[in-house]
């Protein structure tokens, strides 16, 4: 069988992969928080038909040799956490980080998932979670009457209370920054969880140590460049095509080896 025919096959199925990738990122192009996906391609194995620099005589050596390359493979997809441009809502519980970090969320097992997607909302008894109802990590919980809440910069959070000259201090709302964010586990749902790759969690105060501050009233907006994908699935179309055409090609020359020999 001829071998285009496999290595071919590897083209179409990372093409695939490709295009599925690409569909996601525009799928999410309004997600807050959202992070684009980039797939990694690797070659395959090579067979190695004439070694390099073996010795084609006693005084020569073969300068590059012959191998045959046997298709290409999806080694990985990589998050790209670059920033995305901020949105002004002014609305109180809309949370951004201009710059590093992530806000942290108390999962129902107890483990803690990290998020870039500062929508957060109120529940019934007052305490701050996420449209899915998870609680925000430390928790911060508001008073019955408290008529506005304040979030600095710096993670302090405030409210005021009617009859109350001075606002009350409700907590210190902290980031959390990692040494890989890329090898952080997307699970859906905005969230991250830690692995062996991302490293530990550094703990730290929004602004400080390479930490971004965090903006009240702002929302992140997705990081898909929509020109850049549309561009990005017009090649990979064209690189499916002309994989397909040699699926063709090889086919034609094997029925002319068959009808004609």
């Amino acid at each position: 069988m001829h071998a285009a025919l496999y290595v071919s096959k590897t083209g179409l199925a990372a093409q695939d992969m490709q295009l599925t990738t690409i569909s996601n990122n525009l799928a999410n192009a309004s997600t807050t928080g959202y992070k684009r996906d980039r797939v990694v391609f690797e070659d395959l194995l090579y067979q190695i038909v004439r070694q390099p620099g073996a010795q084609a005589t006693e005084e020569s050596q073969l300068p590059s040799g012959l191998q045959l390359g046997t298709g290409v493979r999806v080694a990985g997809t990589q998050k790209q956490f670059t920033y995305g441009s901020l949105q002004i809502t002014d609305q109180p519980l809309d949370l951004a980080i201009d710059g590093r970090g992530f806000f942290q969320v108390q999962q129902p097992d107890g483990t803690i998932g990290y998020t870039r997607a500062g929508q957060f909302h109120i529940n019934g008894e007052g305490e701050v979670v996420t449209a899915n109802g998870l609680l925000l990590d430390p928790a911060i919980v508001l008073p019955q009457n408290a008529d506005r809440l304040t979030i600095g910069t710096d993670g302090i959070v405030s409210a005021f209370i009617p009859g109350t000259p001075a606002p009350q201090v409700l907590g210190n709302l902290q980031t959390v920054d990692f040494v890989n964010p890329a090898g952080l586990q997307a699970i859906g749902s905005n969230l991250f969880l830690e692995t062996a790759s991302s490293g530990d969690p550094i703990t730290g105060t929004p602004g400080e140590n390479g930490l971004g501050q965090i903006k009240q009233g702002m929302l992140e907006n997705s990081n898909v460049d929509i020109v850049e994908e549309m561009v990005n699935m017009i090649t990979t179309q064209r690189a499916y095509e002309m994989n397909s055409k040699i699926v063709s090609t090889a086919d034609q020359m094997l029925q002319f080896v068959t009808q004609n020999l």
